[in-house]
């Protein structure tokens, strides 16, 4: 019997120790600014499954600056989260507190950038971006590249546009946007032939993308190679769903029969 108890006895201490390592686990999570950042990142990251999250992931963001207002990381996974909600002008003024804090964090400048060329402050991204190409250690620069090419298109600066998009393809040849770009880039420069290319490229790299099977079928039809432009469309036509989209699919559909040999 007191063996019994003894083990009863062992047993609650047990419990009463792991309750109590956990509330001090508890305690310095609840103090720890990375900690409250990685629980932000988690929900942020889950944005697609319910947009409350966003809004969750914000709060926790939010704490881990009040636990260390430098923290810059989390100023800049306020940027991201306000992007995500389409408020720009707050997640502007987020990646520039990070900058504030660190301004040397390269991804900052390159999300920053990306926000003032949303905003139509072309100058300012402009700047943001070369900072970015300016870090020779940052992984991803054809990031940069690819972002410069989109500004210069938006000025109808092609010669620039196309000399950044073909620098995002060197640095990363299997970056399917960049060749979509780049078929965009030669198609306004009425080089029709290169970016019906540059679109196959972005269709081989993509497949199941149908911006980038739509842009590829309106080159053919732009090129004079109906067949093709017809295959694509007809292919393209029973996986679309954005409205806009299928309507022009449908138009085309209908401006290439009769131009195809047996089509009717």
């Amino acid at each position: 019997m007191r063996a019994k108890q003894a083990l009863v006895f062992v047993f609650c201490v047990q419990l009463a120790f792991c309750a109590t390592a956990q509330q001090k686990t508890q305690q310095a999570h609840a103090k720890d600014p990375k900690y409250q950042y990685n629980l932000g990142l988690v929900y942020l990251n889950q944005s697609n499954l319910d947009p409350a999250n966003i809004d969750t992931a914000i709060g926790y963001f939010v704490k881990a600056l009040t636990l260390d207002t430098r923290y810059y990381l989390a100023w800049n996974a306020i940027g991201l989260a306000q992007s995500l909600k389409g408020n720009l002008a707050e997640a502007a003024k987020a990646y520039e507190k990070c900058l504030e804090v660190y301004s040397q964090f390269t991804e900052a400048h390159n999300n920053l950038g990306t926000i003032y060329q949303e905003l139509n402050q072309l100058d300012r991204a402009e700047a943001e971006f070369q900072k970015v190409l300016g870090d020779a250690a940052y992984p991803t620069r054809e990031l940069a590249y690819y972002n410069l090419a989109g500004l210069y298109v938006v000025q109808n600066r092609l010669e620039l546009a196309y000399a950044n998009v073909e620098k995002a393809l060197q640095i990363k040849p299997r970056y399917a946007l960049a060749q979509n770009r780049k078929g965009m880039i030669l198609e306004r420069m009425g080089r029709m032939e290169e970016a019906v290319a540059a679109y196959e490229q972005a269709v081989k790299i993509v497949p199941d993308d149908n911006q980038f099977s739509f842009n590829l079928g309106v080159a053919y039809a732009k090129a004079g190679e109906t067949a093709k432009a017809r295959d694509i469309f007809m292919k393209l036509a029973p996986r679309v769903t954005d409205p806009d989209m299928k309507a022009k699919v449908g138009q085309y559909l209908r401006d290439l029969v009769g131009k195809v040999p047996g089509s009717r």
